[in-house]
């Protein structure tokens, strides 16, 4: 346990205008799990990405097993046997699951131009079977959910039999179940002399995991302790240099009686089922539930990115027709995607163009002349309003960290002035000190008049900010809570209700809700 397998110090990686790490220290033991932790920006991901091979360092020295090695690319960590699986999946859709576990690396059938698919599926049911995973490898990446596509991307990174393997936010898009059959495989290849090294903006999985945290701020390496010694509030006291109290809980005010937003009886294919509710001005409405339980599936209708089967949608008590994005902004409605990238950024566009972006024609002029002087001032507001990190207001956005890409997108939406908000995890990806800005800030909005949908699949974070609790299972809403009513076991029993209980006799799902709780 105590023989070091790599240590990297010294090193220094600059960007245009940013300096992400800065003389960053890391030690790697054998047989261990390492937590890197920091807030966004803060260069973890970054110092894994040099020891991967996706940068190269500007100073500095990489020690692994004993010697001094230079790691000019992927390939190059492979081949060391250092593999890294990243926050952003990197699967191909078009390609079958064993495809994609072996691409590059495919055995062959006689001759070099044909692929012996037989064997590749072989290869990739054994990797399956290992990690308890029920799955097909002749299945497409593109039928599978993301959280599935998460694990495919850990099969991946373990067939190279690597003795370093780095996993940035592995269980972002896990369920419960799924995270600990993740952790089983973690602490198996632990004791198989694997150095793991286990990237979380989820503080309470690094005590389960971890044996040792090492915690980077502004690039620099703060200091390294053992996983068992250090509280919590410690290890948040390093990261942010400030103390923050993350439990605490933050439900704001009493909203109105008026009703902004009411869903009757939506229905879509079998995602959703019959969902009904109504939205408050001034309310934070919690939507709970586990993968797959419909909850993305009913926002995305509700903002017309799918169409509705059935169902009507009410905005200030009016009838409408929402069969488009553009149709919910229209009548108010903004929706910030759990997958931002893909669909709440221009990433080849600057900061300041992705915040005026939803409410481009307030900024256009006489004869449609762009009032640049209004947009930089609407983009200046929000970064510091936000305290989005970014050496300008003409950065790139994909040159940005995820949790400071995610801050754009809501400051999208702000300036946009929209009555109703849809955040789809508002906080997966972002760090303790960025996740108790945005809840700030979403009180703040509350405060204001707006109405929220917040889901999200963090329990403490539902507790947290809702003034009511919506449960969703299979498609079906199964139990709703007020604040004062809703506990973690009470939001579990109704979103496992129909796994777990089959009903007898034609009785209702709320009679078998209304039984379990």
């Amino acid at each position: 346990m105590d023989d070091v397998l790599l240590l990297m110090e010294g090193i220094d990686k600059t960007f245009p205008g940013v300096r992400a790490l800065d003389q960053a220290r890391f030690e790697l033991r054998a047989g261990e799990v390492h937590a890197l932790v920091g807030e966004n920006g803060a260069g973890k991901s970054t110092l894994m990405k040099v020891l991967a091979g996706v940068y190269g360092k500007d100073a500095g020295r990489i020690l692994y097993q004993g010697k001094e090695v230079e790691i000019s690319n992927p390939r190059a960590a492979q081949t060391l046997g250092i593999s890294m699986i990243h926050q952003e999946l990197n699967l191909m859709p078009h390609l079958t699951l064993a495809q994609n576990v072996f691409v590059g690396r495919e055995p062959r059938q006689g001759v070099r131009f044909m692929l012996d698919e037989t064997q590749i599926n072989a290869q990739t049911q054994t990797l399956f079977d290992s990690m308890h995973l029920k799955l097909d490898p002749r299945t497409r990446v593109a039928d599978l959910t993301v959280a599935t596509q998460q694990m495919v991307e850990i099969a991946k990174a373990l067939s190279f039999n690597s003795q370093v393997l780095i996993m940035d936010e592995p269980t972002a898009a896990l369920t419960e179940a799924e995270i600990a059959e993740l952790f089983r495989i973690i602490r198996q290849l632990r004791d198989k002399g694997v150095g793991i090294v286990y990237i979380s903006h989820r503080l309470e999985e690094l005590k389960q995991i971890s044996d040792r945290i090492t915690v980077m701020r502004d690039g620099r390496t703060v200091g390294t302790e053992d996983a068992q010694a250090i509280s919590i509030d410690r290890i948040i006291s390093m990261m942010v240099g400030r103390t923050i109290f993350e439990s605490a809980p933050e439900v704001p005010e009493h909203p109105d009686e008026e009703i902004v937003l009411e869903v009757k009886h939506l229905n879509r294919g079998s995602a959703v089922k019959d969902v009904s509710f109504k939205l408050r001005r001034g309310e934070i409405l919690g939507f709970a539930g586990l993968m797959g339980a419909g909850r993305t599936e009913v926002a995305r209708v509700v903002f017309g990115a799918d169409a509705l089967d059935s169902g009507e949608i009410y905005v200030h008590g009016k009838k409408v027709d929402i069969r488009h994005p553009r149709h919910a902004v229209r009548h108010g409605i903004g929706y910030l995607s759990e997958d931002r990238k893909r669909y709440g950024l221009a990433l080849g566009m600057d900061v300041e163009a992705n915040i005026v972006l939803a409410s481009f024609h307030k900024f256009l002029g006489l004869l449609g002349v762009v009032n640049n002087g209004k947009t930089h001032a609407t983009g200046k507001h929000y970064v510091e309003a936000l305290t989005i990190k970014t050496p300008s207001l003409q950065q790139k956005v994909k040159n940005l960290s995820g949790g400071n890409q995610q801050k754009v997108v809501i400051g999208k939406w702000l300036t946009a002035d929209t009555d109703v908000l849809i955040f789809d995890e508002p906080t997966r990806g972002i760090d303790v000190g960025a996740k108790s800005e945005i809840y700030h800030l979403l009180n703040e909005l509350a405060g204001q008049g707006k109405s929220i949908i917040m889901i999200s699949s963090e329990l403490p974070e539902i507790l947290r900010m809702s003034h009511r609790i919506i449960v969703m299972c299979e498609g079906r809403i199964t139990g709703e809570l007020t604040a004062a009513e809703a506990t973690q076991e009470r939001i579990m029993t109704y979103a496992t209700q129909r796994r777990l209980l089959v009903a007898e006799d034609g009785a209702s799902q709320n009679d078998l809700a209304a039984q379990e709780v």
